[in-house]
Protein backbone atom coordinates (compact mmCIF):
# COMPACT_ATOMS: atom_id res chain seq x y z
CA UNK A 1 0.00 0.00 0.00
CA UNK A 2 1.14 3.70 -0.86
CA UNK A 3 0.68 6.44 2.02
CA UNK A 4 -1.11 9.76 0.02
CA UNK A 5 -2.30 12.53 1.77
CA UNK A 6 -5.41 14.48 -0.49
CA UNK A 7 -4.72 18.39 0.56
CA UNK A 8 -7.81 20.27 -0.98
CA UNK A 9 -9.75 23.24 -0.26
CA UNK A 10 -12.96 21.51 -1.27
CA UNK A 11 -14.62 18.72 0.94
CA UNK A 12 -16.47 17.93 -1.41
CA UNK A 13 -13.69 17.28 -3.87
CA UNK A 14 -11.43 15.52 -0.77
CA UNK A 15 -14.55 13.02 -0.85
CA UNK A 16 -14.65 12.17 -4.38
CA UNK A 17 -10.81 11.53 -4.72
CA UNK A 18 -10.88 9.36 -1.52
CA UNK A 19 -13.84 7.13 -2.69
CA UNK A 20 -12.03 6.79 -6.28
CA UNK A 21 -8.53 5.82 -4.18
CA UNK A 22 -10.44 3.63 -2.25
CA UNK A 23 -11.54 1.73 -5.19
CA UNK A 24 -7.93 0.78 -6.53
CA UNK A 25 -7.46 -0.43 -2.94
CA UNK A 26 -3.33 0.15 -3.59
CA UNK A 27 -3.61 3.54 -1.73
CA UNK A 28 -3.97 4.06 2.33
CA UNK A 29 -4.93 7.56 2.90
CA UNK A 30 -3.04 8.97 5.62
CA UNK A 31 -4.41 12.52 6.23
CA UNK A 32 -6.84 14.56 4.09
CA UNK A 33 -6.83 18.43 4.93
CA UNK A 34 -8.08 22.14 3.33
CA UNK A 35 -5.46 24.52 3.70
CA UNK A 36 -1.77 25.41 3.23
CA UNK A 37 -0.54 25.44 6.53
CA UNK A 38 -2.38 21.71 7.49
CA UNK A 39 -0.66 20.78 4.25
CA UNK A 40 2.84 21.36 5.53
CA UNK A 41 2.16 20.10 9.03
CA UNK A 42 0.42 16.25 7.46
CA UNK A 43 3.47 16.10 5.27
CA UNK A 44 5.54 16.23 7.95
CA UNK A 45 4.02 13.69 10.07
CA UNK A 46 3.26 11.39 7.77
CA UNK A 47 6.27 11.37 5.24
CA UNK A 48 3.93 10.09 2.56
CA UNK A 49 4.88 8.28 -0.72
CA UNK A 50 2.26 10.65 -3.03
CA UNK A 51 0.66 13.93 -2.18
CA UNK A 52 -2.96 14.60 -4.18
CA UNK A 53 -2.16 18.73 -4.02
CA UNK A 54 -5.06 21.13 -5.50
CA UNK A 55 -3.32 24.05 -7.12
CA UNK A 56 -5.49 26.97 -5.77
CA UNK A 57 -5.47 27.09 -1.55
CA UNK A 58 -7.93 29.75 -0.54
CA UNK A 59 -5.13 33.28 -1.40
CA UNK A 60 -2.28 30.48 -1.89
CA UNK A 61 -1.12 27.52 -4.41
CA UNK A 62 0.21 24.52 -4.17
CA UNK A 63 3.25 25.41 -5.79
CA UNK A 64 3.79 27.89 -2.66
CA UNK A 65 3.51 24.93 -0.02
CA UNK A 66 6.02 22.66 -2.08
CA UNK A 67 8.30 25.85 -1.96
CA UNK A 68 7.90 25.77 1.85
CA UNK A 69 9.15 22.63 2.25
CA UNK A 70 13.00 21.90 2.61
CA UNK A 71 12.58 18.59 0.77
CA UNK A 72 10.18 16.83 -1.69
CA UNK A 73 10.66 13.37 -1.31
CA UNK A 74 7.56 12.05 -2.62
CA UNK A 75 5.51 11.98 -6.33
CA UNK A 76 3.20 14.73 -6.57
CA UNK A 77 0.26 14.78 -8.45
CA UNK A 78 -1.76 18.10 -8.93
CA UNK A 79 -5.34 18.54 -9.13
CA UNK A 80 -7.38 21.56 -10.06
CA UNK A 81 -10.65 23.42 -11.88
CA UNK A 82 -8.23 25.75 -14.30
CA UNK A 83 -6.13 24.01 -16.90
CA UNK A 84 -4.06 26.61 -17.47
CA UNK A 85 -1.83 25.95 -14.69
CA UNK A 86 -0.94 22.49 -16.03
CA UNK A 87 1.87 23.86 -17.94
CA UNK A 88 3.57 25.25 -14.36
CA UNK A 89 2.65 21.93 -13.09
CA UNK A 90 4.78 20.04 -15.32
CA UNK A 91 7.65 21.92 -14.40
CA UNK A 92 7.54 21.39 -10.11
CA UNK A 93 7.74 17.49 -11.90
CA UNK A 94 4.80 16.68 -11.38
CA UNK A 95 3.98 12.99 -11.81
CA UNK A 96 0.42 14.06 -13.04
CA UNK A 97 -2.23 16.64 -13.26
CA UNK A 98 -5.70 15.90 -13.36
CA UNK A 99 -8.81 18.13 -14.08
CA UNK A 100 -11.77 18.01 -11.22
CA UNK A 101 -14.04 16.56 -11.32
CA UNK A 102 -11.84 14.13 -11.47
CA UNK A 103 -12.70 11.14 -13.92
CA UNK A 104 -11.80 7.39 -12.55
CA UNK A 105 -10.14 6.84 -15.90
CA UNK A 106 -7.84 9.71 -15.86
CA UNK A 107 -7.03 8.67 -12.19
CA UNK A 108 -6.29 5.22 -12.82
CA UNK A 109 -4.15 6.00 -15.50
CA UNK A 110 -2.17 8.59 -12.92
CA UNK A 111 -1.75 5.46 -10.80
CA UNK A 112 -0.61 3.65 -13.34
CA UNK A 113 2.60 5.76 -14.10
CA UNK A 114 2.40 6.17 -10.06
CA UNK A 115 3.38 2.38 -10.01
CA UNK A 116 6.16 2.14 -12.57
CA UNK A 117 7.74 5.35 -11.60
CA UNK A 118 8.04 3.87 -7.90
CA UNK A 119 8.79 0.36 -9.30
CA UNK A 120 11.85 1.83 -11.42
CA UNK A 121 13.09 3.88 -8.39
CA UNK A 122 13.44 0.17 -6.75
CA UNK A 123 15.43 -0.94 -8.94
CA UNK A 124 17.47 2.08 -9.33
CA UNK A 125 18.13 1.51 -5.44
CA UNK A 126 19.24 -1.46 -6.10
CA UNK A 127 21.68 -0.56 -8.50
CA UNK A 128 23.21 1.66 -6.39
CA UNK A 129 23.42 -1.33 -3.72
CA UNK A 130 25.47 -2.86 -6.44
CA UNK A 131 27.49 -0.67 -7.56
CA UNK A 132 28.49 0.45 -4.00
CA UNK A 133 29.24 -3.47 -3.29
CA UNK A 134 31.10 -4.12 -6.51
CA UNK A 135 32.98 -0.90 -5.88
CA UNK A 136 33.83 -0.74 -2.28
CA UNK A 137 34.64 -4.74 -1.49
CA UNK A 138 34.47 -8.09 -3.40
CA UNK A 139 31.20 -9.27 -4.50
CA UNK A 140 31.49 -12.65 -1.39
CA UNK A 141 31.41 -9.94 1.23
CA UNK A 142 29.17 -6.96 0.30
CA UNK A 143 28.41 -4.50 3.03
CA UNK A 144 25.12 -3.73 2.34
CA UNK A 145 21.74 -5.38 1.23
CA UNK A 146 18.47 -3.99 -0.35
CA UNK A 147 15.69 -4.58 1.88
CA UNK A 148 12.29 -4.21 0.84
CA UNK A 149 9.58 -2.44 2.87
CA UNK A 150 6.41 -1.04 2.65
CA UNK A 151 7.94 2.47 1.68
CA UNK A 152 10.24 0.50 -0.94
CA UNK A 153 13.77 -0.25 0.18
CA UNK A 154 15.76 0.45 2.99
CA UNK A 155 19.61 0.22 2.58
CA UNK A 156 20.87 -1.69 5.32
CA UNK A 157 24.58 -2.32 6.50
CA UNK A 158 25.08 -5.90 7.54
CA UNK A 159 27.11 -5.35 10.36
CA UNK A 160 23.76 -3.00 11.98
CA UNK A 161 21.96 -6.43 11.67
CA UNK A 162 21.83 -7.82 15.25
CA UNK A 163 19.14 -10.51 14.46
CA UNK A 164 16.75 -11.28 12.51
CA UNK A 165 13.27 -13.33 14.26
CA UNK A 166 10.50 -15.51 11.83
CA UNK A 167 7.10 -14.76 12.22
CA UNK A 168 5.22 -16.96 9.64
CA UNK A 169 5.73 -15.36 6.42
CA UNK A 170 7.39 -12.17 7.33
CA UNK A 171 10.92 -11.30 9.29
CA UNK A 172 11.90 -8.92 11.86
CA UNK A 173 14.87 -7.51 11.54
CA UNK A 174 16.45 -5.88 14.79
CA UNK A 175 19.02 -3.62 14.36
CA UNK A 176 21.89 -1.90 16.49
CA UNK A 177 20.75 1.32 17.99
CA UNK A 178 17.29 -0.16 18.79
CA UNK A 179 15.60 -0.06 15.37
CA UNK A 180 13.64 -2.59 14.13
CA UNK A 181 12.29 -3.45 10.34
CA UNK A 182 9.61 -5.58 9.23
CA UNK A 183 10.37 -7.15 5.96
CA UNK A 184 7.60 -9.59 3.88
CA UNK A 185 10.47 -11.95 3.31
CA UNK A 186 10.78 -15.50 5.20
CA UNK A 187 14.28 -16.21 7.44
CA UNK A 188 14.88 -18.80 4.91
CA UNK A 189 15.47 -15.74 2.74
CA UNK A 190 18.06 -13.85 4.63
CA UNK A 191 19.46 -17.58 6.04
CA UNK A 192 20.78 -17.55 2.98
CA UNK A 193 21.62 -14.15 2.25
CA UNK A 194 23.28 -13.85 5.41
CA UNK A 195 25.26 -17.06 6.46
CA UNK A 196 28.21 -16.68 4.62
CA UNK A 197 28.74 -13.61 6.39
CA UNK A 198 29.07 -14.91 10.36
CA UNK A 199 25.19 -15.32 10.69
CA UNK A 200 23.78 -18.59 11.67
CA UNK A 201 20.54 -19.97 12.76
CA UNK A 202 19.92 -21.29 16.31
CA UNK A 203 16.35 -22.27 15.99
CA UNK A 204 13.88 -22.17 13.67
CA UNK A 205 12.41 -18.76 14.38
CA UNK A 206 15.95 -17.62 14.86
CA UNK A 207 19.31 -16.52 13.12
CA UNK A 208 21.88 -13.86 14.82
CA UNK A 209 24.75 -12.02 13.93
CA UNK A 210 27.51 -14.04 15.67
CA UNK A 211 29.53 -10.70 15.79
CA UNK A 212 27.04 -9.33 18.26
CA UNK A 213 27.11 -12.44 20.70
CA UNK A 214 28.22 -11.43 24.01
CA UNK A 215 27.85 -14.61 25.44
CA UNK A 216 26.45 -18.23 25.84
CA UNK A 217 24.73 -19.67 28.58
CA UNK A 218 24.89 -23.38 29.32
CA UNK A 219 21.41 -25.10 29.05
CA UNK A 220 19.65 -28.06 27.37
CA UNK A 221 20.14 -26.23 24.43
CA UNK A 222 21.05 -22.89 25.91
CA UNK A 223 20.84 -19.56 24.71
CA UNK A 224 23.04 -16.49 23.24
CA UNK A 225 22.86 -13.99 24.94
CA UNK A 226 22.82 -10.78 22.53
CA UNK A 227 24.56 -7.15 22.57
CA UNK A 228 21.17 -5.69 22.49
CA UNK A 229 20.06 -7.26 25.59
CA UNK A 230 17.80 -10.02 24.31
CA UNK A 231 17.90 -13.81 24.90
CA UNK A 232 17.79 -16.34 21.58
CA UNK A 233 17.70 -19.85 22.52
CA UNK A 234 19.55 -22.67 20.70
CA UNK A 235 18.05 -25.51 19.19
CA UNK A 236 19.33 -28.75 20.93
CA UNK A 237 20.04 -30.42 17.65
CA UNK A 238 22.27 -26.73 16.91
CA UNK A 239 23.84 -26.20 19.94
CA UNK A 240 27.30 -27.96 19.14
CA UNK A 241 27.66 -26.73 15.61
CA UNK A 242 26.55 -23.15 17.17
CA UNK A 243 29.04 -23.28 19.54
CA UNK A 244 31.48 -24.51 17.22
CA UNK A 245 30.93 -21.52 14.71
CA UNK A 246 31.01 -18.82 18.03
CA UNK A 247 34.69 -20.37 18.84
CA UNK A 248 35.68 -20.62 14.98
Amino acid sequence: MLRAIIIDDEKHCQDRLFSLLGAHGAIQVESMVSSFDEGVVAIKKHNPQVVFLDVQLHDRTGFELLQELPHVNFEVIFTTGYDTYALEAFKFSALDYLLKPIAEDDLHVALEKLREKISLQEISKKMEVLFYNLDNQKASNFRKIAVPTVDGLSMIAITDIVRCQSDVNYTHLFLKADRKLTVAKTLKYFEALLEKHHFYRTHQSHLVNLSCVDKYVKGKGGYALMNDGSHIEVAVRRKEDFLKKLMG
